[in-house]
């Protein structure tokens, strides 16, 4: 396996892990504060997976535009 290959394996693990992560800290921490709940906490099985995903996943590609600008792996093309 070639050094980029590998480079642009780490940059997709570590921007979505720092995505869910993100989506996590901003379900569990923020989104409770919003709306009706008035600050009683919200797990993420009752914010619901499917969403949970759906805000994890393109919070990860906004890590994997800037890492992959910031380690030259060009996943994405010049």
């Amino acid at each position: 396996m070639s050094s980029l290959t590998l480079r642009r394996l780490v940059v997709w693990a570590v921007s979505m892990a720092l995505g869910f992560g993100v989506a996590a800290a901003f379900v569990t921490l923020v989104l409770p504060w919003m709306g009706p709940n008035n600050g009683n906490p919200i797990s993420i099985q009752k914010y619901g997976l499917q969403y949970f995903f759906w805000t994890g996943f393109p919070i990860g590609l906004i890590f994997v535009i800037w890492l992959d600008y910031l380690l030259d792996t060009r996943i994405l093309p010049d």
